[in-house]
């Protein structure tokens, strides 16, 4: 039960502090009324944009799935990425969702090894593109803003990225000795599939190009937005400022990015001239977007036997906790 609730409780408690303090900085009564103002038009076109995000997710995860040879048919794909992009609005932080689209896709068919491995490439591609994107459209950032504090940040970011992917690749000349350690396996594994995206060029540079597109994609979304509610706002400012929100966003300190999300766009849409109380509507705005973009995948979940997954996980937990008190620590395997 602690474990349950625990990162809702700490989680939840941050996206509602983040959210009070934003909102204690802005004119409420203003804010209300831009908002009264919206422009429906935008709003259903919004709507449209998300929608084809979820379609590109669904394209970028799939290309990773067949540069790791993984059997799977895309209708598979589509209806467990929606079920994913539903839980990681439901769940603290969005790792959950993560987590339920392996669970999902290895109870689909895949392999362990490849369900894993496909969610944690996509999400290393996905983000490798972000910290791609801001980069290259930093240098449209500096004309704007000529003292941009901190422009050193996303280079260093790229830098450590690729690195990682280096690195990563290359956990597969551990010792043999290690390898009867299961979790050596995995790790050994993982190696090599990472090798299998990322330097392959034909995978990499499709999916990179698609996660790439995905991300102007939310760009433009978030503009639409705020054509809607008569901001002065042009479509390379939305370009710049929005991809280093998403990426604030990815630290999976709050539930869904609220309040993180919030406080980041406050912050980067005032480099541009847009008050607080504009911001922080164009920011709940584009979240209430966001979640009704992924509500329909509750209904893919329920649909796919999601009342068997709980039941199961249920089942697991009790097993687990009728064995452990009766289960003897194992022997440390070092001398």
């Amino acid at each position: 039960m602690i474990k349950r609730i625990l990162p809702w409780l700490l989680k939840g408690g941050i996206s509602i502090g983040l959210i009070a303090w934003v909102l204690s900085k802005v004119d409420m009564s203003n804010a209300w009324d831009k908002a009264t103002a919206m422009d429906g038009r935008m709003v259903v076109l919004a709507l449209v944009l998300m929608q084809i995000q979820i379609g590109l997710g669904v394209v970028r995860w799939g290309l990773v799935l067949r540069a790791l040879d993984a059997v799977f048919r895309w209708a598979s794909t589509a209806a467990v990425y929606y079920i994913g992009v539903f839980f990681s609005i439901v769940l603290p932080g969005a790792v959950g969702g993560d987590a339920v689209r392996m669970w999902f896709s290895r109870r689909a068919g895949l392999s362990l090894a490849a369900a894993v491995n496909s969610v944690a490439l996509e999400r290393a591609m996905t983000v490798f593109a972000l910290v791609l994107l801001v980069c290259l459209t930093q240098p449209l950032l500096i004309a704007r803003i000529p003292d941009m504090p901190g422009t050193w940040v996303f280079p260093l970011l790229l830098a450590v990225c690729v690195i990682g992917i280096l690195v990563l690749a290359s956990l597969d000349k551990l010792p043999t000795s290690l390898h009867r350690w299961k979790l050596v396996r995995g790790v050994v594994q993982l190696a090599g599939d990472t090798r299998k995206l990322f330097f392959h060029p034909a995978w990499s540079l499709g999916t990179l190009m698609v996660a790439l597109i995905a991300h102007i994609n939310l760009s433009l979304a978030v503009y639409v937005l705020a054509v809607g509610l008569n901001l002065d706002v042009h479509v390379l400012d939305t370009l710049v400022l929005v991809p280093p929100v998403i990426l604030i966003m990815t630290l999976p300190i709050s539930i869904a990015g609220w309040g993180v999300r919030e406080t980041a766009m406050v912050t980067a849409f005032g480099f541009v001239g847009i008050d607080g109380a504009s911001a922080i509507v164009l920011s709940i705005i584009f979240g209430i977007v966001t979640m009704v973009t992924a509500l329909p995948g509750g209904l893919v979940f329920l649909l796919a036997g999601g009342k068997t997954m709980e039941a199961e996980e249920l089942a697991d937990e009790k097993v687990a906790d009728d064995l452990n008190p009766a289960m003897p620590l194992p022997p440390s395997p070092l001398p």
